[in-house]
C-alpha cells in the first residue's frame, strides 16, 4: 500500500512540477510538499465528480491558492474533466487552469482562493453554513447532512489577521466538522520563517478551543491516523503536517527558492530519475495510478445514491420539506413594510431585512458587534446555529469571508454588516464576492458626515466611489424606505452579483411622487418640469436635499428635473435611450452627494461633493459646513 501511495504522490509532483515548467511561471514548492498528504486525503474524502453540487459532500478549500499545481492535478485525477492538455495550458489564457482557483471556471473548484487567510476563514463559513443547515434538516434518529470540511493552509494563511479572526468563530462555534491541514514548511518566499514569525501554533489553536495533532507530513500512516482522529473530533482540528516544501526536488528540496519559481529541466529530470519514473516522459502518468485516483468517480456516485436513498427511505419528509424550503425560496412570501413617515435609512432597512426573514427560511446573518446600531437584529429568530442571528465579534475581515462560503455553501442567502467606514476592514472579501459573483447582502450603515460627532474617523468619504469602482458590485443608497424596499426587491434577484446597502443613520424624510418600480434600473426621474434648464441628481440623503433646492429654484422660476439614483452601478448599465430620458439633453447636470463624488463626473457637468474629511459636531452643521445646504448648492450652480 505504501509502495503504491509513494508513487501515486510523486505522479501528483511531477505533474505540479511539469506544469509550472511548460508554463515557466507558479509555485511548485507547495504541491510537491503537499502530495503524500493529498494521496492519503483522497482516501478520506466524500465527493462526486458527477455531480460536483452534491450537497453532502465534504468541502475541500485550498486557502494557498498559488498551489494550483496539486489542484489541478487532484481534479484532473481525480476526473472532474480536466484533460492533460489543460494541465499543459496552466496559467495560458482562456485555459480551464489559471494561475489561482477560480470558482465557477475550473468544475471542482468550490470557492476563489489565493489572497492569503481568505481560504481558512472560507471554510469557516462553509462549515458554519453546514451547522446551520443541519439543524434545519436534520432528526434526531437521521442526518441529511452529515459532510467534513477540509482546509490546506500554510504559514503565510496563519500569519494573516483573517485567519486569527476567522479561527477564533470556529473555536468558538465549536465547529467539529472543520479539519484545518497545516502545511508547516516553515517558507515563505523570503526565507524561513524564523525571520518573522516564532508563535506557538499548538498554544494558538489550543486556546482558541481547537484540538491540535502533530505529525510527519510526509508519512503515509501518520497522516492517515490523523484525519481518522480529526474525523471523530468534537471540536475543529488542526494537523500541522511538517513537511518539506518541493519534497522530492534534489537540491532544491526544502529551499525557499522553490517556492514560486519553475524548478528547471535538469532538476526535474534528475527527480524523476531519484523516484524511478521515465524522466523522458512529461505530464505523465501510469495506468495503475490513474486507476487508483479514478475510483473517485465510482465511490462518489455510490456515496450520492446512497444519500438519496437514505432522503427517501428515513423517517425524514419533515426535513426533506424544510430543506426544500431553504433551496427554493419564494419572494412572493415577503409582505414588505410601509413607510409613511421620516426614518433613517437604517431603519427601513432593518425592517425590511426582518421582512425577508420571515418569508425566506435561507435568509440569516450577523453584524460585527454592530447590530443594535445596523438594526440588523432578526426579531425573534434565535441565535446560530439553530437560529438566523449570527454573532460575529468585532471581526469585519472574517464575518464578510465567511458569509462568502456560506452563499457558496448551497440554499442559503447570507448578509453581513457594520459601519460603512469599516467596510475597508473586509473589502478583499467584497472584492472575491464581486470577482467570484457571489450573492452576499452587505448592509453598511452611517452612510457619511451624516454620521456626525464621532468625527471623521467613522464618516466614510471615498467609500462610495472605492466601491462603485469595483466591477459586478452594486452599490444601494436608497433616498427613503420606498427606494429600500425596491433596492431589496432588485437585489434578492442578482443571484450572480454582491449588494451592499449604504444606509443613512440620520432620518430621511419620504420622498413625495417615488417613482417604486423604476429603481431597478438605478435611476430615475423622480421630479420633473416642462423645460428644465438643470438636472439634480443624487442618492440617499441628499435627494431630499436636491428637491428642496429644486423647490427654491422653482420660485425663481428655474425649471428643474430631479433624478434619484439609489444605484449608481446599475443606472450606467442602462441603454443609451433610457439614459436620455432621465438625463435630459440641453439641460446642466449637477451631481449631489456627500462623498468624494469622483465616478460623477461621467454623468454630470458640475458636482457638489467632498474633498476633504469630514468633522465631529452634529450632523447638521456639518451638512451646513461642508456645502450641503440650500443656498451653497445654488451659488456652486450658478
Amino acid at each position: 500500500m505504501s509502495v503504491m501511495r509513494q508513487k501515486m504522490a510523486d505522479s501528483i509532483r511531477f505533474l505540479a512540477a511539469d506544469m509550472v515548467q511548460a508554463a515557466n511561471s507558479g509555485h511548485p514548492g507547495a504541491p510537491m510538499g503537499l502530495a503524500d498528504i493529498a494521496v492519503v486525503l483522497s482516501e478520506h474524502l466524500n465527493h462526486n465528480p458527477k455531480n460536483p453540487e452534491w450537497l453532502n459532500r465534504d468541502r475541500l478549500v485550498f486557502s494557498g491558492g498559488h498551489a494550483t499545481g496539486l489542484i489541478y492535478s487532484l481534479y484532473y485525477l481525480w476526473g472532474y474533466g480536466l484533460e492533460i492538455e489543460d494541465l499543459k495550458n496552466f496559467r495560458q489564457l482562456d485555459s480551464l487552469t489559471p494561475g489561482h482557483p477560480e470558482f465557477g471556471h475550473t468544475k471542482g473548484i468550490e470557492i476563489t482562493t489565493g489572497p492569503l487567510g481568505q481560504g481558512v476563514a472560507n471554510a469557516v463559513g462553509f462549515s458554519m453554513a453546514s451547522k446551520f443547515v443541519a439543524n434545519q434538516v436534520n432528526s434526531e434518529t437521521a442526518a441529511l447532512i452529515d459532510h467534513n470540511v477540509y482546509c490546506l493552509c500554510g504559514d503565510g494563511d496563519l500569519e494573516e489577521g483573517l485567519s486569527y479572526e476567522a479561527c477564533s468563530i470556529a473555536g468558538h462555534n465549536k465547529l467539529d466538522n472543520l479539519i484545518l491541514i497545516y502545511d508547516s514548511n516553515k517558507i515563505t518566499i523570503e526565507g524561513s520563517t524564523e525571520l518573522s514569525i516564532s508563535e506557538n501554533i499548538r498554544m494558538r489553536f489550543e486556546s482558541q478551543g481547537w484540538d491540535v495533532l502533530e505529525i510527519d507530513g510526509h508519512d503515509f500512516e501518520e497522516i492517515d491516523t490523523a484525519i481518522a482522529t480529526a474525523k471523530a473530533n468534537t471540536k475543529p482540528t488542526i494537523i500541522i503536517a511538517n513537511t518539506l516544501i518541493a519534497k522530492g526536488a534534489g537540491k532544491l528540496e526544502g529551499s525557499h527558492h522553490a517556492h514560486g519559481a519553475p524548478l528547471g529541466d535538469d532538476v526535474i529530470k534528475e527527480a524523476k530519475i531519484k523516484a524511478g519514473f521515465d524522466a523522458s516522459k512529461t505530464f505523465h502518468v501510469d495506468a495503475d495510478v490513474m486507476a487508483r485516483f479514478r475510483v473517485a468517480i465510482e465511490e462518489g456516485d455510490l456515496c450520492e445514491r446512497e444519500w438519496n436513498h437514505r432522503q427517501k427511505t428515513l423517517p425524514l419528509m419533515e426535513q426533506n420539506e424544510a430543506l426544500t424550503a431553504l433551496q427554493n425560496p419564494d419572494f412572493s412570501r415577503i409582505d414588505y413594510p410601509v413607510f409613511e413617515k421620516a426614518e433613517a435609512t437604517r431603519g427601513t432597512n432593518g425592517k425590511i431585512m426582518n421582512a425577508i426573514a420571515r418569508g425566506i427560511p435561507s435568509f440569516l446573518g450577523g453584524s460585527a458587534d454592530l447590530s443594535p446600531s445596523n438594526k440588523t437584529n432578526l426579531n425573534d429568530m434565535g441565535i446560530f446555529p439553530k437560529g438566523r442571528n449570527i454573532y460575529f465579534g468585532i471581526r469585519e475581515h472574517a464575518m464578510a469571508s465567511i458569509t462568502n462560503a456560506m452563499a457558496l455553501y448551497g440554499p442559503l442567502m447570507p448578509f453581513s454588516a457594520t459601519f460603512f467606514v469599516f467596510s475597508d476592514y473586509l473589502k478583499p472579501a467584497a472584492r472575491i464576492a464581486a470577482l467570484t459573483g457571489i450573492q452576499q447582502f452587505f448592509i453598511w450603515t452611517h452612510d457619511s458626515i451624516g454620521v456626525g460627532e464621532d468625527g471623521p474617523t467613522h464618516q466614510p468619504i471615498e467609500h462610495l466611489s472605492q466601491f462603485r469602482a469595483l466591477p459586478n458590485f452594486y452599490v444601494w443608497r436608497p433616498a427613503d424606505g420606498a427606494e429600500n424596499i425596491e433596492a431589496w426587491k432588485t437585489a434578492l434577484t442578482m443571484t450572480k452579483s454582491p449588494s451592499a446597502f449604504v444606509c443613512s443613520r440620520q432620518n430621511l424624510a419620504v420622498l413625495p411622487h417615488a417613482v417604486r418600480g423604476e429603481a431597478s434600473q438605478g435611476g430615475y426621474l423622480l421630479s420633473s418640469d416642462e423645460g428644465a434648464t438643470i438636472t439634480l441628481m443624487a442618492s440617499g440623503s441628499e435627494v431630499a436635499l436636491a428637491l428642496k433646492v429644486k423647490e427654491t429654484l422653482n420660485a425663481k422660476d428655474v425649471a428643474v428635473n430631479v433624478v434619484s439614483v439609489p444605484c449608481y452601478d446599475l443606472f450606467i448599465e442602462q441603454d443609451a435611450s433610457y439614459m436620455k430620458s432621465i438625463i435630459k439633453e440641453n439641460t446642466k447636470t449637477v451631481a449631489i452627494e456627500a462623498a468624494r463624488g469622483l465616478e460623477w463626473y461621467r454623468l454630470a457637468d458640475t458636482v457638489i461633493a467632498m474633498d476633504t474629511f469630514g468633522a465631529s459636531a452634529p450632523a447638521g452643521q456639518l451638512f451646513e459646513k461642508f456645502g450641503f445646504s440650500v443656498d451653497s448648492i445654488i451659488k456652486k450652480i450658478n
